[in-house]
């Protein structure tokens, strides 16, 4: 009798095995990213056009951003982004990850990466000129 249910017992697993191995991949589970990517929406920032173009998070040219950031504060044409992240800890309390400034049809936006307490990551992207977030997008 126990050969019987070991035998019994190993067929199970070898059909719950080849059962799994058998199941499609969902696009999602091949690619990563695409379970992360969010739909674009008429007047939403696109981050994939900078993205390739930059060539990662904070992108080589990221610098001279550094620099246009400073004085554009300096000269009183960008909010400082320590008044962003006031705002931003404010609503959302956590820390900063990252930041750098970019461009939305010609305009300068920060986008900012904030970790949460509770463990999200959340992608806000904020005007420079008003310190207006524009939107946020948590993971």
């Amino acid at each position: 009798m126990v050969v019987h249910s070991t035998r019994l017992s190993a067929n199970v697993l070898a059909l719950l095995i080849a059962c799994v191995l058998a199941m499609p991949v969902s696009p999602a589970a091949a690619d990563p990213e695409e379970g992360r990517r969010r739909p674009e929406r008429e007047g939403r920032y696109d981050r994939s056009e900078d993205r390739d173009r930059r060539g990662g998070s904070l992108g080589a040219d990221w610098s001279a951003r550094q620099d246009d950031a400073r004085r554009g504060v300096r000269e009183g044409r960008l909010a400082p982004l320590s008044q962003i992240l006031s705002e931003i800890r404010r609503r959302t309390p956590g820390r900063q990850l990252d930041a750098g400034l970019e461009s939305e049809r010609g305009r300068p936006v920060y986008r900012v990466r904030w970790a949460a307490l509770d463990g999200r990551r959340i992608d806000y992207i904020v005007d420079a000129e008003s310190g207006r977030i524009l939107w946020e997008d948590a993971r």
